[in-house]
């Protein structure tokens, strides 16, 4: 699974770089694993075996995981690593913050997601929009961890270059 392979590359760079960092990641990591037995996909897998629906319970656990990452994504770990970053006296650079703005642009549709599905019942879940509703919000996922990805990128350059240099 591309996803999968994608995390295994960013924890092997910048993994244990910064506990904030490594938090991040784990909490991606826990993430991924909910939604791969969500869409009942084997890591090896590339593509879905949705042949039967998830339970109401397994999908309101994932929409959880998906609300607690976006909410400690945004309330916790950007400020975090933002305020870390000021202290060492760097101020965010127009592409940071255009980069941030494209996280923020992942977060509606994924909370739309979780709108839909995290209250269904067993008999209210429908196999053709989850079919195509987990595709997207798989597709959308991915994107969010690239541009995370490049925020992380963004911000390790500029901390090896001393402010004012």
């Amino acid at each position: 699974m591309v996803m999968l392979n994608k995390f295994k590359q960013t924890q092997e760079q910048w993994g244990g770089s910064s506990e904030v960092i490594d938090h991040w990641l784990e909490k991606r990591q826990l993430l991924i694993v909910e939604f791969c037995k969500l869409a009942d996909l084997q890591p090896c897998s590339t593509k879905p075996s949705l042949s039967k629906l998830p339970s109401s319970g397994e999908l309101q656990q994932f929409c959880q995981h998906l609300v607690d990452y976006i909410s400690e994504g945004h309330f916790k770990i950007y400020d975090m690593v933002m305020d870390k970053w000021r202290a060492t006296g760097f101020q965010a650079t127009e592409e940071i913050d255009q980069t941030y703005g494209r996280i923020v642009l992942t977060t509606e549709p994924l909370l739309n997601f979780t709108d839909k599905y995290a209250s269904l019942d067993d008999e209210t879940v429908s196999t053709e929009d989850f079919d195509s509703d987990m595709s997207l919000i798989g597709e959308i996922i991915e994107v969010r961890f690239e541009v995370e990805d490049e925020l992380i990128r963004l911000i390790a350059d500029s901390l090896a270059v001393p402010p004012g240099a």
